[in-house]
């Protein structure tokens, strides 16, 4: 997360509400206030069922939503925010895999950021007009991360079963069980 010294851009417009959703503390709280500096009207929340509280109860203009949170998936409160309002929902993740990043767009997020994100690709991110496009990556994916991709969505098209899922890839359930548990290479 980059500091406040670089703060560019603020946020323009009626309605500044921003939630973010994060199980990491830390990572949440410098996140919020670097928003705060950008101009946003910050609400946090740390579990899908704190955020879809929040969501109920005044749905926000922006959000920022971790995929994997302690009580479920955040495309819960992706879909939750849907119901609600028309906002701009950008989904962050450690574990970034292309299914998901089709399922968030489907649910209404207009982005979708790998952690580490610093605060200025959210920022970007929230704030991107519609005809803009994002800077396509600078390196392709490495044959590991190509391989890890091809596995999430098998694991996807399979609901996330893992018996399944290893049964098409003709793998072991403990190796992919192990492949799962641990974030994308890069």
């Amino acid at each position: 997360m980059t500091g406040d010294e670089n703060v560019g851009a603020m946020v323009e417009g009626e309605d500044t509400s921003l939630l973010i959703v994060d199980d990491d503390k830390p990572f949440l709280t410098r996140l919020a206030r670097a928003m705060e500096i950008r101009g946003f009207v910050v609400e946090t929340a740390e579990s899908v069922e704190e955020a879809v509280a929040k969501v109920r109860a005044n749905p926000p203009a922006y959000a920022v939503v971790d995929m994997r949170l302690g009580d479920g998936n955040g495309l819960d409160v992706v879909a939750a925010i849907r119901e609600k309002r028309d906002s701009r929902t950008v989904i962050l993740t450690g574990y970034g895999n292309i299914a998901t990043a089709v399922t968030a767009v489907k649910l209404g997020a207009v982005d979708y950021l790998s952690k580490p994100a610093d605060a200025d690709d959210v920022f970007a991110a929230l704030t991107r007009t519609a005809g803009e496009r994002a800077a396509p990556p600078e390196n392709p994916m490495s044959a590991d991360r190509v391989r890890w991709e091809h596995i999430q969505r098998v694991y996807e098209m399979c609901e996330r079963n893992v018996s399944e899922t290893a049964r098409r890839l003709n793998m072991h359930r403990r190796t992919l069980q192990r492949i799962l548990a641990k974030r994308a290479p890069r």
